[in-house]
């Protein structure tokens, strides 16, 4: 795990209320927390966040929650009960920021709208992400990541031109939106350097996949171009694909730039194609995308990953290899960046999980600890709060905690 320097980190006073769950909402808040804010995950006191029975556990902790819920504090509370709706809003009252995925309507059913959370803190930012947003004719529809997988053109441009449209094997549109809503909570925040008060942001699940999925809107609308699925093909360069080498392995190959298109062309020992007039433009290349594939991919086909490697790497040109987790976690790259890094952990002992997203030289993030047990924090919390034991009794009473 990285080392802690003396200078606070950059979101250091930052206190953020994690009311979210499936996993736009709550990745969001993890990012928040790695560098420095403090991340107040409230769970319902009966139904916890549905991540920690998400994928593969140990000893029947979830693992996924404890990357998801790392440097959180647990805190359980039912907002539909008198008691929990009083609670939040004093917790509210002390916060910055206010994430939450319900359903559009429901944290108003509740009184907890955000009429009510701006009068109990004028300065507080609430982020609302959903599938759809918050109006519109989908709002109130129930929605995940997969439908804006397939809403946004995503699954129609991936796949083989012959396959079905594709959907990726894990949460991209949620992961998108989670790194969108916390870009947009840290605007929310600059700007409320400057106003003093805070205000709403709408994070539709459905719009930030739209958006890195380059030009398409603008290309149909002034051309009435619709991208079609190529494989690992481009319609912009080639050759760009996979190539698997003679030791059964699988490296990409990518020329988005024409000199490096050139440069494997000799290392492959075809210099003659470069001669040939649609080869100068990485538009045309992909037009004749069947010979550059056949002339790198045969090369390729009879040397091991090793040598193609060290041959693209000598000629500059640029290659991967086509890596699993195995490789991930054996790389001598990722293991100098620490990308993926180890936090001891109570409950599991030691784990390895992804390192903090971006690395800064003055005030750099850190995970703390890993995601804790359902509730844990929720005696301390409530008492810094400034309930009384009698006060916290009476919430379990009324199961709001």
């Amino acid at each position: 795990m990285r080392t802690t320097t003396p200078t606070p980190p950059a979101l250091d006073g930052l206190r953020v209320l994690d009311l979210a769950t499936l996993f736009a909402g709550p990745l969001a808040a993890t990012m928040l927390g790695d560098f420095g804010a403090e991340v107040i995950k409230i769970e319902h006191p009966r139904r916890p966040d549905p991540s920690r029975g998400h994928g593969p556990a140990k000893q029947g902790v979830g693992l996924w929650w404890k990357v998801l819920g790392r440097n959180k504090r647990t805190v359980t509370l039912d907002l539909s009960t008198s008691g929990g709706r009083a609670t939040l809003l004093r917790l509210a009252a002390g916060a910055d920021v206010v994430i939450e995925n319900f359903r559009p309507g429901t944290l108003e059913r509740w009184d907890l709208g955000w009429d009510e959370l701006s009068a109990a803190n004028p300065r507080l930012v609430l982020a609302r992400v959903t599938a759809f947003g918050q109006f519109g004719p989908y709002a109130r529809r129930p929605g995940f990541g997969t439908l804006a997988e397939a809403m946004s053109g995503f699954a129609a441009i991936t796949g083989e031109p012959d396959a079905p449209p594709t959907l990726p094997p894990f949460g991209l549109a949620d992961s998108v939106a989670g790194l969108a809503t916390a870009c947009a909570v840290l605007t929310a925040l600059a700007a409320r350097e400057r106003t003093g008060t805070g205000q709403v942001v709408d994070m539709a699940i459905i719009e930030p996949i739209l958006s890195v999925l380059g030009p398409q809107p603008t290309w149909y609308d002034q051309l009435g171009y619709v991208q079609e699925r190529t494989g690992n093909r481009s319609a912009n360069n080639a050759p760009r694909n996979t190539y698997r080498t003679a030791d059964g392995a699988w490296v990409a190959v990518s020329t988005s730039a024409q000199s490096v298109a050139e440069r494997v062309m000799h290392l492959v020992g075809r210099p003659e194609l470069i001669a040939e007039p649609w080869f100068a433009t990485g538009a045309d290349r992909a037009a004749h995308a069947d010979v550059l594939d056949e002339a790198v991919g045969s090369w390729i086909a009879v040397r091991d990953r090793a040598e193609v490697l060290a041959a693209f790497e000598k000629a500059e040109a640029a290659v991967a290899p086509v890596q699993d987790v195995r490789d991930v976690l054996a790389d001598p790259q990722y293991q100098a960046l620490d990308t993926v890094t180890t936090v001891p952990d109570p409950e599991l002992g030691a784990l390895r999980m992804q390192n903090v997203l971006f690395r800064l030289s003055a005030t750099p993030g850190t995970i703390h600890w890993a995601g804790r047990p359902h509730g844990a924090d929720t005696e301390a919390v409530l008492t810094e709060a400034g309930l009384g034991p009698d006060e916290i009794a009476a919430l379990r009473a009324e199961g709001a905690l």
